[in-house]
């Protein structure tokens, strides 16, 4: 009788045992299918689908090493999971290179059906591409814009095979998401579509948020200024002013009196990194040291500015240590379209802080310009080494005569 009375305990305790030595087992099986798994050849997945036959994605990885029974290999993958978007486009664009278009549409539709992120939907504009179905793929091109991932460039190439007018694509595919207009803008600077840079650069502004996307935009001005679109360049740049998205001065150039860091952009003073020379703006002025092995030519500081036909005076005040007269260090004036130079300054060198003057005109059709400080070793001079100071620069107009 005591045995008996003890029988349900030690029924317990074996039920256990069993359990947890199942539990070893099915845990051993997963860790070994796994390891075999990741050693990635087509005996090692096969053995790991033998230990674990209900994995869906050791049959997709499987199906990519084992091309001859891939649909087979395709199927049970979905059998498994018949959420696997991933397999039904693998399923058709197997189908689609076998000639079957029917059950490739199919399967590429059921890919959505399940899965309605950006890869089916790329999938479907980039077939009916291949299939000549227009309609349908700018329905999918669309669709596809509307959810983009962090790089949808080749989307855009997709589109500009079927249509290289960016007014066509902008109406087709365009939205107002801060991380579509992004990378399309990117791609329109690319494709050197001004006019389409301009009109997408503005519904970004419109958007808000300045810290995600100034940097975006003043890339845009400087496309702009690169393709001699002043009206453009000059427009968006005045909207980032009026809407503080930056600080900008009213003066000409911008930043006159170097007071501030200059922004990335071409309305603003570029300091080229030059071996052998050191620029930077600080403290209320320009300075730039030459170590005496600097290149022949360089360019120290520059800006884009913008003036009507007329005549002017540049206005400067600087002053220099240990740079001698005549070794090439002056203000230059060019126009951006045609690169002809319109003035330059005489040579700058002063031991006491010095103000100077140039006349200068603009001529009709010179809407863009750059103000340039450059470096041109003098013939029969050496290599300057000192320093220079610029405290300011203005441009102002002359009074009629």
């Amino acid at each position: 009788m005591p045995v008996l009375r003890s029988s349900p305990g030690l029924t317990q305790r074996f039920l256990v045992v069993v359990a947890c030595c199942a539990g070893i087992w099915y845990s051993w099986r997963l860790a070994r299918a796994d390891y075999l798994f990741h050693k990635d050849t087509t005996a090692s997945i096969r053995a790991a689908i033998a230990l674990v036959p209900d994995s869906w994605k050791y049959y997709m990885r499987l199906a990519q090493l084992d091309q001859g029974d891939s649909q087979n290999l395709l199927a049970a993958a979905l059998s498994h999971n018949r959420h696997n978007a991933e397999a039904d486009i693998e399923m058709g664009l197997q189908y689609e290179a076998n000639g079957d278009f029917a059950r490739a549409e199919h399967s590429l539709l059921q890919a959505y059906a399940v899965d309605h992120t950006y890869l089916p939907r790329w999938t479907l504009a980039n077939y009916y591409f291949r299939r000549g179905n227009m309609p349908a793929f700018w329905i999918w091109a669309r669709s596809a814009a509307s959810m983009p991932s962090d790089n949808i460039g080749m989307l855009f190439v997709l589109c500009w095979r079927a249509s290289p007018d960016a007014r066509q694509i902008t109406a087709a595919i365009a939205n107002d998401q801060p991380k579509f207009l992004r990378q399309y803008l990117g791609f329109l600077e690319t494709e050197d579509q001004p006019e389409e840079v301009a009109a997408i650069a503005k519904r970004l502004v419109l958007q808000g948020d300045p810290a995600g996307n100034r940097s975006t935009l003043l890339s845009a001005v400087n496309a702009l200024v690169d393709d001699n679109d002043a009206n453009a360049a000059l427009s968006l740049w005045q909207i980032l002013i009026e809407r503080h998205w930056i600080v900008a001065d009213e003066t000409m150039p911008n930043n006159a009196d170097f007071a501030r860091t200059p922004l990335p952009v071409s309305f603003d003073w570029s300091l080229p990194q030059v071996s052998g020379m050191d620029s930077w703006a600080g403290q209320s002025a320009l300075e730039a040291e030459f170590s005496g092995n600097e290149p022949g030519s360089c360019t120290i500081a520059e800006q884009t500015i913008s003036l009507k036909p007329g005549n002017y005076t540049l206005v400067y005040t600087y002053e220099t240590i240990n740079i001698a007269p005549d070794t090439g260090l002056h203000w230059q004036i060019a126009e951006t379209g045609s690169k002809s130079i319109l003035t330059t300054s005489s040579d700058l060198s002063s031991n006491e802080l010095e103000d100077a003057t140039l006349k200068f005109s603009v001529p009709q059709g010179a809407s863009l310009l750059r103000l340039r400080l450059i470096y041109q070793r003098a013939l029969g001079t050496a290599h300057i080494s000192g320093t220079l100071v610029v405290r300011s620069v203005h441009i102002q107009p002359q009074p009629p005569s």
